[in-house]
């Protein structure tokens, strides 16, 4: 077996392990404060791409970019003059390197072997250099890299329409969710149908450096996902302090909304749910039992329409905000309970069949990510060959 587990134990014929720094000098990049424009330039890159545009450039010609600092592992192919940031490398290739090969070998690379072990993820010139690749003939790279970039491209295409049906299908969702609700009568005020509407503790009632994992979670606008509540062990308080916020406890039934940013995003409370603490950026909303489905205010309460209502209605002047009299003065369609747990029924018919498809799609997008990275991996490794398929 190698030393390094990411090598073959045989390589093909021609095929050889150099170290990276045979084939490449790693330079640093800097900081671009200095030469920013705000027009024309260079590009400037980071982990993510051109963000910036600078008057002058650090290189002039082919070369992967490799994180220094915090993102480590998003090598970028680049070429022409650029300016890259301070924590991030660039490098200059010899000519027994094609730029394409060393790129999709560099997206395999194992960083987390290397990465220190402090908070903020890092690499050095040395490891980078010191790291050996298996290497074949120059021709072969580029036979390498020819095959990747059309099969690569194909799959990319396919995670993209896939992608795109997602979108579709979400679109639909929503369409499918509000339907039954916008032709109602909008004409009912919410406090006539609740028990009590208020908002999350504010102010010293709960500061963050309360929060401790693994308490009773604290239910913020972020938590509301999808119609769900999806806690967040981080964000929650000991038992004594939920005994102190006692009257923001969640029961089974309950309508939790956020009161500020995304307005609409909602979700109803489940019995797992119970005991959970609405947070600061939420409300609570309880109905009356007797008038009022919590699944049909659900549905209601995220609509296109009523969100734009909140906006309307909402105060603040960076961030929308709601406070309880303006959730209580909310105009509603309220049908009899009956007709409003029929539309619960037919909308989740609906939206379950939906849902599956996304789902199933999502998998699809998994599964093509790994065979692109699957097929990479092969590719740079050896453990294909690719000379045929590019004749």
């Amino acid at each position: 077996m190698t030393a390094e587990p990411w090598l073959p134990e045989i390589l093909p014929s021609g095929w050889v392990v150099a170290q990276m720094r045979r084939i490449a000098t790693f330079r640093n990049g800097a900081d671009y404060k200095e030469v920013e424009v705000t027009e024309g330039g260079y590009p400037v890159y980071g982990s993510g791409g051109e963000f910036r545009r600078a008057s002058q450039y650090l290189y002039d010609g082919e070369s992967v970019l490799f994180g220094r600092k915090g993102t480590i592992d998003k090598p970028l192919l680049v070429s022409g003059r650029f300016w890259t940031v301070d924590t991030m490398f660039f490098t200059e290739l010899t000519s027994n390197i094609e730029p394409r090969y060393l790129h999709y070998y560099a997206t395999t690379m194992p960083f987390d072997y290397y990465s220190t072990s402090t908070a903020l993820p890092s690499m050095t010139q040395g490891e980078l250099g010191g790291h050996r690749i298996p290497l074949p003939p120059i021709t072969e790279q580029g036979a390498i890299a020819d095959f990747l970039d059309r099969e690569t491209a194909r799959i990319d295409t396919l995670i993209r329409e896939q992608r795109r049906l997602i979108e579709l299908l979400r679109e639909r969702r929503i369409a499918v969710a509000e339907g039954p609700v916008v032709g109602l009568s909008w004409s009912t005020p919410l406090r006539s149908v609740t028990a009590l509407i208020q908002t999350g503790p504010f102010g010293s009632q709960l500061k963050s450096d309360e929060y401790e994992t693994g308490g009773t979670p604290v239910i913020n606008p972020s938590h509301l996902v999808m119609g769900r509540i999806e806690p967040d062990e981080r964000v929650a308080v000991s038992a004594s302090k939920a005994s102190e916020l006692g009257r923001h406890a969640l029961r089974a039934g309950d309508v939790i909304a956020a009161r500020r940013g995304e307005l609409g995003r909602c979700a109803v409370v489940r019995a797992e749910n119970t005991g959970f603490l609405c947070g600061t950026g939420s409300a609570l909303i309880r109905l009356r039992e007797t008038v009022a489905d919590p699944e049909f205010l659900a549905l209601v309460f995220s609509s296109r329409r009523n969100r734009d209502s909140l906006s309307l209605a909402s105060v603040g002047a960076t961030m929308d905000n709601l406070n309880a009299d303006i959730i209580a003065t909310l105009r509603i369609p309220m049908p009899p309970l009956p007709e409003q747990r029929r539309i619960v029924e037919s909308v989740a018919e609906a939206t379950t069949k939906i849902d599956t498809l996304i789902t199933e799609t999502e998998s699809f997008i998994d599964l093509a990510k790994e065979r692109r990275s699957a097929l990479i991996t092969a590719a740079v490794t050896g453990q294909i060959d690719v000379r045929d398929e590019v004749a």
